[in-house]
């Protein structure tokens, strides 16, 4: 009976899929908790903050991250909506530049859709980029902290990068244990979170009092206004509850995707809310020394000196440490995941150059080695930015959520301008609260384009401007480039993919 009710889920899966115009290429081996687990492992909120601490103590202190991260909570769950009710209802690899072409105007569907898919895989690869930073940054810090006289120099962090943007790349190369790693990530993540949580308050030998955690403000920005300190230093606590589209590009290695990418999204943001708010109030509370000290450490990972401080010992800060490193990994690895199912899926559309490579599947693999590789090589470019500016670098962070929240945007807009009633709803639908949702997104999005532009500190010189516009006209200009010399003539949008859904179809259910 099992057997065949398989049989009789993975056709009528893949029958779906085939109405959209789309043919079952992967295998459908991950189960809501793998799924969850790669989503989780992307955005992994608290693991955010322990990576993207020193932005964040400096920019407003404990009321930024306590206060910061419960006004993200609520942003993430109106996004999470949004998400989840279009993955519900269209449910495909392609994520929210295919629910754009389904859901725009005829007239401006291919071009939404392809600016869409652009946006979504720049956001992603921008997404790696800071998990590779950040990781490699602690990487290096561990090794300083052991090594007093060593004097860190961009290269170090740079050659720690690529390294582990090299090493998490393997784990992607082979599908059959993609459903392992997921769980491997998501579970390292939490019992990394519940270790660190429990042992630095309890061998912190001093303790903060609870005004210091709840009540201090602490602006080292440069910025007369306390105000812009807090907004800009909410690009910490925002990318923390990034990247939540993660789940949705598996949707089709999954079964019952219309109900299980929906408990994915939301999921994430539940799990993610809960670890991270009270892994910084335990960490906060741990602070042993002089806070300033702590910022602007020696190994360039406040978290780092925050760990020796409490437990008096090198040794012991290295081995908790070590378990953040091993978590970002983790995360990284889903970012290869997710970066890679982008490309792929908007490759089966003729969305980017070189896309008769880009969409194949390896054999044997069942993984698209092609987009992999080629997400990864532009990781490892993006990377080079560092020995030049770790400003630079720092700007992508800033340009994946502004980059994201346009992706997420645009689908909505177009849902809005059809009608939430106009198309077939999916499992997970909430009427009136998913318009609420739907407002609160475009509303931050908007929010967000203006506000984290602004420099990270004041007085703004080369050394400190934010050159997150910089980044936004290069990819402007890639995608402006693109479309007139290939996309507007070789993008597969809503009409073709139609005309050829009738006869996938027909091979679907024929057998061919």
């Amino acid at each position: 009976m099992g057997e065949s009710f398989g049989e009789k889920t993975i056709d009528a899966d893949a029958l779906k899929l085939a109405e959209l115009g789309y043919a079952q290429d992967t295998k459908r081996n991950l189960s809501v908790w793998s799924v969850l687990g790669v989503g989780f492992s992307i955005t992994n909120s608290w693991l955010g903050i322990a990576l993207g601490l020193a932005s964040g103590i400096n920019s407003g202190g404990p009321i930024l991250v306590i206060y910061g991260l419960i006004l993200m909570a609520l942003i993430a769950v109106c996004v999470g909506v949004s998400l989840s009710e279009l993955a519900s209802a269209l449910p495909n690899a392609g994520g929210q530049y295919f629910w754009t072409n389904e859901l725009a105007p005829k007239r401006f569907a291919n071009f939404s859709s392809y600016l869409t898919g652009w946006f979504a895989w720049a956001g992603s690869i921008f997404s790696t980029a800071s998990v590779a930073l950040s990781t490699g940054s602690a990487l290096v810090g561990c090794y300083q902290l052991g090594h007093p006289d060593f004097v860190i120099e961009p290269w170090h962090v740079f050659v720690a990068y690529q390294v582990a943007n090299l090493f998490c790349f393997l784990f992607n190369t082979q599908g059959r244990i993609l459903p392992l790693v997921g769980h491997a990530t998501f579970y390292c993540s939490l019992i990394s979170f519940f270790i660190t949580m429990v042992t630095i308050p309890a061998v912190a030998p001093t303790h903060q009092h609870a005004k210091f955690v709840f009540a201090t403000f602490i602006n080292n920005t440069g910025w007369s206004s306390n105000g812009i300190a807090f907004i800009v230093g909410l690009v910490n606590t925002n990318w923390c509850f990034s990247c939540l589209d993660g789940a949705t590009h598996l949707a089709e290695e999954v079964h019952r995707p219309e109900r299980m990418i929906p408990i994915a999204i939301m999921g994430t943001v539940a799990i993610g809310f809960v670890t991270s708010w009270f892994w910084s109030i335990s960490m906060f509370f741990s602070i042993v020394g002089d806070f300033d000290a702590i910022a602007n450490s020696a190994t360039g990972v406040p978290l780092l000196q925050l760990f020796e401080n409490a437990a008096t010992s090198i040794a012991g800060a290295t081995v908790l440490e070590a378990l953040i490193v091993a978590s970002g990994l983790g995360c990284l690895i889903a970012c290869h995941t997710w970066q890679s199912r982008l490309c792929w899926s908007f490759a089966r559309d003729r969305g980017v150059p070189g896309h008769q490579w880009l969409k194949r599947i390896t054999p044997g693999c069942d993984v698209p080695i092609p987009a992999h590789v080629t997400s990864c090589l532009l990781v490892a470019v993006i990377g080079c930015l560092h020995l030049a500016s770790s400003t630079a670098l720092n700007s992508v962070i800033a340009a994946l959520l502004v980059l994201l929240y346009v992706s997420y945007s645009i689908p909505v807009i177009c849902l809005l301008a059809k009608g939430r009633n106009s198309i077939k709803h999916g499992p997970f639908w909430l009427g009136s609260f998913g318009l609420f949702c739907n407002i609160i997104l475009l509303l931050w999005t908007v929010f967000t384009i203006v506000m984290f532009s602004f420099p990270y500190s004041m007085p703004a010189t080369a050394d400190t401007m934010n050159y997150v516009s910089a980044v936004y006209a290069i990819v402007c200009i890639i995608v402006g480039v693109d479309w007139v010399l290939r996309g507007r003539w070789d993008y597969r949008g809503q009409a073709a993919r139609r005309a050829e859904a009738e006869d996938m179809v027909r091979r679907e259910t024929t057998g061919r």
